[in-house]
């Protein structure tokens, strides 16, 4: 997929107060980590992942949405009548029906002919959906479209936690199987898009192109962020890796991109294994790369546009930059898309303080 006319006009984002380091969460895991002599430190070695964020337990991801589709809007300053389509694209959601959509669309107050829906896609939720918004404004169906997205991981990460204490049949070889869910962290985050004759920043989003590999459906599963999520995370690494080598050859080949082309990369959060592999694979200098997994862990839908967000916040992405997201997602889907860099339009921050403290993890 080629665009002529679509525009990234602005981010926004918000992080959760709490932070919870690694070596706090291996603390709570003492009696598995003594059962199976797990030495001290092991996570965060395997990850990279020094620390996450989680929300207040009774978080509804919507509310965090809300917020971060409010910063968008307003650093865009656009006319919240042009707004065509409104998508929610995380993995977690308010309820199982209506849309989480509809609560953020009703707190943004767009009007009544915006198209709106949740989307889900694992953890390429927010990306489909910028596909989808972008579709749209090429034909001249919209003019601008809001994609927004809340993961919050903490009720994951608790029960994770809680079985691998209580389950006396793990052992170190079946208990690689929950490891990936002990690096869950939660984050929020909003991407508008619109029509290069509305458009402040002309920062251009060119290409989409997507690939599934649906032969590797199996390696993830999860029934949702509050239960468990089995992950065979090397296979899933590897099989990633390499549907994420094909497509980025599509990817060049649609884009009229070299690899030499490519001034900066924003790929999705997993951990440094699986960063050092997919860089190695696609034959570029991590150099190029903005990471958040050390301090943020993986965002799911919301990690790949939240890390965007923030380098550009960071001044990693400049004017002029071609930028490659790289979205690898279990399925195995892989969504990668072209942008043409030109103005920073990103307002975020961490969540408004609560008139009681977090709750600690657990």
């Amino acid at each position: 997929m080629n665009y002529q006319r679509v525009c990234l006009e602005a981010l926004g984002y918000t992080l959760p107060r709490q932070v919870v380091t690694t070596d706090e969460i291996e603390h709570r895991l003492a009696p598995v980590y003594e059962r199976l002599r797990l030495p001290h430190g092991r996570l965060e070695l395997m990850t990279g992942i020094r620390e996450r964020r989680f929300f207040q337990s009774d978080t509804l991801p919507g509310q965090v949405s809300l917020t971060s589709g409010e910063q968008a809007i307003q650093v865009a300053d656009i006319e919240r009548h042009h707004i065509g389509a409104l998508v929610h694209g995380s993995v977690c959601r308010d309820y199982l029906e209506p849309a989480t959509a509809c609560s953020v669309h009703h707190g943004l107050g767009l009007t009544q002919d915006c198209l709106i829906y949740d989307v889900s896609n694992a953890c390429l939720g927010i990306l489909t959906g910028m596909i989808q918004v972008a579709n749209m404004i090429e034909l001249g169906q919209i003019r601008a479209g809001l994609i927004v997205g809340t993961e919050s991981g903490r009720q994951l990460v608790d029960n994770t936690i809680e079985r691998l204490n209580t389950d006396q049949s793990l052992n170190r070889q079946n208990i690689k199987n929950l490891i990936a869910s002990l690096t869950i962290g939660s984050g929020s985050v909003a991407v508008l898009l619109c029509d290069e004759e509305l458009s402040r920043t002309k920062n251009r989003l060119t290409t989409a192109t997507v690939l599934a590999n649906t032969d590797h459906h199996a390696l993830c599963r999860s029934a949702g962020m509050e239960t468990f999520m089995h992950t065979d995370s090397e296979q899933l690494m590897n099989a990633g890796v390499a549907t994420g080598a094909e497509t980025f050859t599509r990817f060049l080949d649609q884009a009229k991109w070299q690899r030499g082309d490519i001034d900066k990369t924003i790929c999705h959060q997993v951990g440094v294994a699986h960063r050092k592999l997919l860089f190695e694979s696609l034959g570029l200098d991590t150099g190029l790369d903005y990471s958040t997994f050390e301090t943020l862990g993986n965002t799911g839908a919301a990690a790949l546009p939240l890390t965007l967000a923030l380098a550009v916040e960071a001044g990693h992405i400049q004017k002029g930059d071609r930028v490659a997201m790289l979205g690898i997602g279990s399925g195995i889907n892989c969504q990668m898309l072209a942008l043409e860099w030109r103005k920073s339009l990103v307002r975020g921050g961490i969540e408004a303080a609560v008139t009681e403290d977090a709750p600690a993890c657990g």
